[in-house]
């Protein structure tokens, strides 16, 4: 038995033992429960006399069950019962109360105070050793389940911050909003509650044409963000090798050779991607597996679409390019399937119809358009988090 005055040396020795603390003002008491344990190597039996004392003889002890008496002086039993269990680094340590005789409204009262076991002092020897040997079990047991939990913890605590960070460098690629005497830029952008594969972007090619686009790889995490990201590095620093980025046909066909699904662990993308040239007025765009534009010009509203494959998915292919005539005042509205595909309360899925419906209505009062399509999505599924990234982008013709 090891008095709680003369600890220092015996804690290491006995780290992987069951460890008892008996709190108990009688040392006959302390005597016959050395006795007892005295041929159990397993376990060490730490004593601590006085009650007042307990608390910090426990945070010392670190022991794995408590024995401690209901009847001493200075602090009465089933208050340092309770002194146990607000002490958080005692409140999870097995406390078997001891008591003389079997009484049932001072055992109810122990266990209403957070006791674990009740024991009358004392049992048959292989009862007490039961006992302890099960709470101690117990107890480490949760201790151990508990380093784990903090270690994983930790660990998504460390991966959200790898991810948002990746999830800033890929909005830092977005663009800078334009206005200027030929054309007008605004958009949104929100992230889904998993790292996203959303891209978009828009620049001068020359003095003449203007390039828009927006691409969306398939599922979420950290390679999809790393495609999204090489793809758009292509389209900004025109990488492409033998490649017209006016014409966007010949874009989709070399990013479809550059991308090949097999070599980018099975992932693929969609895109759309239109060049705006100022002095015919005409847009001509492609599109592989992506939702159409919408291009609005008065009370008309066109869908812009050539219903191409899936970038990457099969090469050799062949995209086509179409055109359109943009008026003054044109507006066009490229995005993602992330912003309708958002699900009601009632289960079912907003459709594209539903949300190219709600393009051409006015703007809501304080918010630009792309807002109102945002906050639009969000009363459609009464939340503010999108299970896939929001990406929409605003071009207006001058």
């Amino acid at each position: 038995m090891t008095d709680i005055s003369h600890l220092s040396g015996a804690l290491q020795e006995e780290k992987a033992k069951a460890r008892v603390l008996l709190v108990d003002d009688q040392k006959i008491i302390a005597e016959a429960m050395k006795r007892l344990l005295a041929d159990q190597p397993d376990i060490s039996l730490y004593y601590c006399p006085n009650p007042s004392k307990a608390i910090d003889a426990a945070k010392e002890v670190k022991p794995t069950v408590i024995l401690q008496d209901l009847i001493m002086p200075e602090v009465d039993g089933l208050t340092l019962v309770k002194f146990f269990r607000a002490c958080p680094d005692t409140r999870d340590i097995p406390l078997v109360v001891l008591s003389s005789k079997e009484e049932p409204d001072v055992k109810y009262r122990a266990f209403e105070n957070g006791a674990n076991d009740y024991m009358v002092k004392f049992p048959d020897k292989l009862e007490v050793l039961a006992r302890i040997r099960y709470h101690s079990r117990a107890y480490t047991t949760l201790c151990e389940r508990n380093d784990a939990m903090n270690k994983l913890q930790q660990s998504q605590i460390a991966l959200k911050k790898e991810l948002d960070e990746a999830e800033n460098y890929v909005t830092s690629l977005l663009p800078e909003k334009i206005d200027t005497s030929d054309l007008s830029s605004d958009w949104i952008f929100k992230s889904s509650t998993e790292l996203g594969g959303d891209c978009f972007g828009y620049g001068w090619i020359d003095s003449d044409k203007f390039a828009v686009y927006l691409l969306d790889v398939c599922g979420h995490g950290v390679g999809a963000a790393l495609l999204s990201v090489s793809a758009m590095n292509a389209l900004r620093s025109r990488t492409l090798s033998d490649v017209d980025f006016g014409k966007p046909d010949q874009v989709l066909s070399a990013l479809n050779n550059a991308f090949e699904m097999e070599r980018q662990n099975g992932m693929y993308f969609t895109l759309w991607y239109g060049v705006y040239d100022k002095s015919s007025r005409e847009l001509s765009y492609a599109s592989g597996g992506h939702p159409p534009a919408i291009l609005v010009s008065g009370g008309n509203v066109r869908r812009l679409t050539t219903n191409g494959f899936i970038i990457g998915g099969m090469t050799p292919m062949n995209f086509r390019s179409d055109k359109v005539k943009v008026e003054r005042g044109s507006k066009l509205y490229i995005f993602s399937d992330g912003v309708y595909e958002v699900e009601k309360p009632d289960g079912h899925t907003m459709s594209l119809d539903e949300f190219v419906a709600e393009i051409p209505k006015p703007a809501r009062a304080g918010l630009s358009k792309v807002e109102s399509m945002m906050a639009f999505s969000k009363d459609i599924q009464r939340s503010d988090s999108f299970e896939d990234d929001f990406s929409l982008c605003e071009i207006i013709f001058k």
